[in-house]
């Protein structure tokens, strides 16, 4: 995949149009960004463009066996490097070619970048994690550097802020696996930790048959709450950044705490339907952020 964008000259000019597209066909990305300041959504496109790049080489091709994940490891290594020559040398992709602008409009690390790519690669060879500590260090590699990478944008650095981001990114991650625990498991993944489910008195053959009980529905209760407990901890964010970001993390904040609502209405029987929201939910969400945006200004 990669291979193929490099055989040709890219303008930034092209490259720019590349991520613009990338990010077009994805409607959660073209309503989000109407949200950013216009000068900004260009940057926002390339930073979704580099994300949804990283995610489709990890899952690109067979990733059940050992030489398809081999192969998925390869590929985000060569991705990596053209990271790289976005602070040492010429990018030749064209996600690369405009994220380097992006990077250095902002003055942005790498490093944040890098913990992106680090999570689809962990992917490829953890299947399993045996404590939530164990899941939560992989948020903060999968999750929590897209928060920050956007308060950067907004010219916020101090780590007070980074924290509560923090706790937001990793609740939506968090949010993402629960309610994807069928897809994941054809994938041959699990994230629910292996220490819950001994607690709880479920085992990995139960989840594999997608038994539905008793302990199965304790168990994911008690992952929605410390989930919802993440998304609590994060909303005191909104109330310290700029209006148009603050508008943005309420959003993506709301959007999660429905899912969770709707995946406790289901009694937690994640197998028998994937929870998404409906185009109702996301305009009673918008326009309940607004109104509380509007009265943030008011104070």
């Amino acid at each position: 995949m990669i291979e193929a964008y490099l055989k040709r000259n890219w303008t930034l000019a092209e490259a720019e149009e590349f991520c613009r597209e990338i990010s077009e066909h994805y409607e959660n990305f073209t309503v989000g960004s109407l949200l950013f300041p216009r000068n900004m959504r260009q940057d926002l496109a390339n930073i979704y463009a580099f994300c949804r790049g990283s995610d489709d080489l990890g899952d690109e091709g067979d990733t059940l066996s050992a030489e398809g994940r081999a192969a998925a490891v390869n590929r985000l290594d060569e991705w990596e490097e053209e990271l790289f020559l976005c602070n040492e040398g010429k990018p030749r992709h064209p996600v690369f070619i405009a994220l380097k602008g992006t990077i250095e409009r902002y003055r942005m690390p790498l490093e944040p970048f890098r913990e992106l790519i680090s999570a689809f690669r962990q992917d490829q060879y953890k299947e399993r994690y045996q404590t939530f500590e164990e899941l939560l260090d992989y948020c903060r590699m999968s999750a929590n550097p897209v928060g920050r990478i956007f308060l950067m944008m907004f010219g916020k650095r101090e780590e007070r802020l980074f924290n509560l981001s923090d706790y937001t990114c990793t609740a939506l991650q968090l949010t993402n696996f629960w309610q994807d625990v069928n897809i994941d498991l054809r994938k041959g993944r699990i994230y629910i930790p292996m220490e819950d489910m001994e607690i709880y008195g479920y085992s990995i053959e139960d989840l594999k048959e997608r038994k539905y009980n008793e302990e199965f529905r304790k168990l994911m209760a008690s992952e929605i709450g410390r989930t919802g407990d993440f998304f609590s901890k994060g909303a005191e964010l909104e109330k310290l950044v700029d209006k148009d970001l603050a508008l943005e993390i309420e959003l993506f904040r709301r959007g999660g705490e429905t899912v969770l609502r709707k995946i406790e209405a289901l009694k937690y029987n994640v197998f028998k339907k994937r929870t998404v929201l409906s185009k109702l939910e996301k305009g009673i969400i918008f326009s309940r952020a607004l109104i509380s945006s509007r009265s943030r200004l008011e104070r």
